[in-house]
């Protein structure tokens, strides 16, 4: 009968040694995943700040093109000073709204 006894103590010990095993793989598993959910809010934040550049950008570039396109005047006719304050304000209009979002944003 002792032979039988051996036996199971030797079934139960593999079964503690795979419990443990099981135990240290679910918490490998849980540190794994947390990292990679840790990699996914990083890349979302990184988006997020390159497509507010590209907005930033896109609206810096427009209202560019927006005071180049003035419509032609002759040679010898001067712009008003009334006039320039107004392409004044434009510009700054338009740079105030290219990067305003970028001094907002605090994450």
């Amino acid at each position: 009968m002792s032979g039988r006894t051996t036996h199971m103590s030797q079934l139960e010990s593999r079964k503690q040694l795979l419990v443990a095993e099981s135990e240290l793989n679910r918490e490998q598993l849980s540190e794994e995943w947390q990292a990679m959910a840790h990699g996914v809010c990083n890349f979302a934040h990184w988006a997020k700040t390159m497509v507010a550049w590209a907005s930033s950008t896109a609206l810096l570039v427009a209202g560019v093109a927006a005071l180049r396109r003035a419509p032609p005047r002759s040679r010898d006719a001067k712009s008003s000073w009334l006039q320039k304050i107004l392409n004044g304000a434009r510009a700054a209009s338009t740079l105030w709204f290219a990067f305003r979002p970028l001094g907002e944003k605090h994450e």
